[in-house]
């Protein structure tokens, strides 16, 4: 049997055993950031995507629309699990390549996720989101109101530094198809799974870069809204 030390350390176990049911209950799974990056970053695994089902692909093209009204419901944790994986998860494990194309393999876009509780990088090796930020930067990711609404505002970053050759308008126009293609992925699952969409390029680029203390070589490409349609 645990002793704690005093009433504090007690009512706070109970708050920490409450909240990790809660998290439990809802899909979600929280583990140390220790054991992976030997930082003190909350990790979130998220479910394993399904793999099956869905709409036929000619329907999704037929249905795939760009919406800007969303209803401010939060994504049960097996969309947004399906929904990253969709947009840029990995596809063939052996090779660890991705549901988006990428020239030379690159992969040099960071797939960043804004939402109520916080801003978090998706990481396709482990499937999970890395907690960056626990402030909601929702309103940053665009100019338009919605964007404070929505459950959901993903941002895509190019990396710079991860394309070894070329000039930065190379860079930009490698990084910028890396983006179209992880968001047509997105576009193409909305339309599956009856979720609204945007891709967006009216960003405040410098203020949001400043935000998501991005490096320099770092560049924001574009940012997409994801949610129900509002009812």
């Amino acid at each position: 049997m645990i002793e704690f030390a005093n009433q504090e350390e007690r009512m706070r176990s109970r708050a920490t055993i409450t909240l990790l049911t809660l998290f439990f209950m809802a899909g979600w799974i929280f583990i140390s950031a220790d054991s992976i990056s030997g930082q003190e970053t909350p990790v979130i695994k998220l479910p394993p995507p399904q793999l099956e089902g869905g709409k036929p692909l000619m329907e999704c093209l037929k249905l795939r629309q760009s919406q800007r009204e969303f209803s401010p419901d939060r994504l049960p944790a097996g969309v947004l699990s399906n929904l990253l994986w969709a947009a840029y998860g990995i596809n063939r494990p052996e090779a660890g390549k991705r549901t988006a194309p990428s020239a030379v393999n690159w992969q040099n876009i960071d797939l960043y996720v804004a939402m109520a509780d916080g801003l978090f990088l998706y990481e396709a090796k482990d499937h999970s989101l890395i907690q960056v930020l626990k402030e909601d930067i929702r309103a940053l990711t665009g100019t338009q109101d919605f964007v404070k609404v929505a459950p959901v505002n993903l941002i895509y970053v190019g990396d710079y530094a991860r394309i070894p050759r070329g000039s930065d308008e190379d860079k930009r126009f490698y990084s910028g198809a890396h983006a179209a293609f992880i968001s047509q992925n997105v576009y193409l699952f909305c339309a599956s799974e009856g979720l609204a969409t945007v891709v967006r390029a009216l960003i405040n680029r410098e203020e949001l870069s400043a935000a998501m203390k991005l490096r320099p070589e770092q560049k924001i490409m574009l940012a997409q809204t994801v949610g129900y349609p509002k009812k």
